[in-house]
């Protein structure tokens, strides 16, 4: 038998991935893991670190399936992001989302540099620590249709706390450079300024125009050229240019659920094909991870997960007590927010960028902290919506019939 072409390694590639990613959505109905942690756990298993099944081209396909993936939910984030809604769960979202950042710095920092790391990583790492993972969270939402204040504010949150980590990030990188002396403060700060700054601009240049054009492309195909087109314009654009592309989604989607008449059509569209895209992205950050990168650094990435885990706890409860929420939102968010990823381990690679001499130490520690996160958070999140009472019961009888 001659060797496959590598058109057809590329077709037999992807039309495996899929099919892995419907048996993990399969499984994920019939059992208590996500479909989330599922994939990332069957991304491992075929990748790499054990079975080693995926072709080298995966590798390049990775970074722009990533890109692609985070656009798109970024855009999806932005629809909670309307006047109504935001009026409605404004004080919980941006209560919890800052007490969670404000708590969640100087605990990581504090910890660490209690434990003896050196002042700029740990300041390094408490910036990191404040990132999420929106795909994972959104991805939990909708697998179990959860319906709710609580669900309501923790998408809010979800969709305003990477914009609130790359700010903080740049502030503590800013930090971390002067305090052993390299100078170049104003240009990192000039750096992120234009990174968050050029995001917004962008998704707001890109918003009004596709505010005038939804309502007035019939639903159906056309509205999928029109949202795909421009939310994959948006992602090449802030690629392009160096800016936030998952920030510079959620301001479109913001612009377009804030002004567009017939906003809900866009939206509809991409929920429509964004699943066969988080198959595969999920899949390969799966099989990028590496768990002896864990084994690395034992003890320092160890304290990291539990330190950031605890003042996702507290944050989220003091957060919440601080405006007179009490219930659910006060005792169960700080669960919800668990899962970390893409946007950590970008903000890693940026460090490791800027500081070569930390690279062995960031990398190792947020590669496989975020192992666990991806692993355990979708569980967490998945629980904390169940605690909230906002699992919705068609979801929650199927599952106890397929364990009966």
């Amino acid at each position: 038998m001659t060797e496959p072409t590598a058109a057809a390694q590329v077709l037999v590639t992807f039309g495996g991935l899929f099919l892995i990613g419907l048996l993990a959505d399969l499984a994920g109905r019939h059992t208590p893991l996500p479909r989330v942690t599922l994939l990332l756990m069957s991304g491992f298993l075929i990748g790499p670190s054990v079975l080693d099944w995926l072709p080298s081209f995966t590798a390049d396909w990775f970074p722009v399936l990533t890109n692609f993936a985070l656009a798109m939910i970024g855009f999806l984030l932005g629809q909670n992001l309307t006047r109504k809604s935001l009026k409605k769960l404004g004080r919980p979202v941006l209560s919890i989302s800052l007490g969670i950042i404000l708590v969640t710095v100087p605990t990581v920092f504090i910890g660490l540099y209690l434990l003896g790391v050196q002042a700029p990583i740990a300041l390094l790492l408490a910036g990191i620590a404040t990132a999420t993972a929106p795909a994972a969270t959104v991805d939990v939402v909708h697998e179990y249709r959860a319906k709710g204040p609580f669900t309501d504010t923790l998408l809010g949150i979800v969709a305003i706390d990477d914009a609130w980590g790359l700010l903080i990030f740049t502030l503590l990188l800013a930090i971390a450079s002067a305090w052993i002396g390299d100078g170049g403060i104003a240009g990192i700060l000039l750096t992120g300024a234009w990174e968050i700054g050029g995001a917004v601009v962008l998704g707001f240049a890109l918003g009004l125009p596709m505010t005038y054009l939804t309502g007035r492309i019939r639903p159906g195909e056309p509205t999928q050229a029109e949202a795909l087109g421009v939310v994959l314009l948006c992602a090449g654009i802030a690629e392009w240019l160096g800016v936030s592309y998952i920030l510079s989604a959620m301001i479109l989607g913001a612009v377009v659920a804030n002004l567009a008449k017939h906003h809900e059509r866009p939206f509809r569209a991409i929920e429509g094909i964004e699943w066969p895209f988080l198959i595969l992205f999920f899949l390969l950050a799966g099989s990028a991870l590496h768990i002896e990168a864990l084994a690395q650094v034992g003890l320092l990435a160890t304290s990291y997960i539990a330190l950031r885990i605890a003042s996702r706890f507290l944050g989220a409860y003091l957060g919440a007590w601080a405006i007179g929420t009490d219930g659910a939102l006060r005792h169960w968010m700080g669960l919800a927010l668990l899962p970390q990823a893409g946007v950590a381990i970008g903000m890693a690679l940026l460090a490791s960028l800027r500081f070569e001499s930390f690279r062995e130490i960031l990398l190792p520690v947020v590669l496989g902290s975020s192992v666990i996160f991806e692993l355990i958070g979708p569980i967490s999140t998945r629980f904390a919506l169940t605690r909230a009472g906002e699992i919705q019961p068609s979801k929650q009888s199927n599952q106890g019939a397929a364990r009966s």
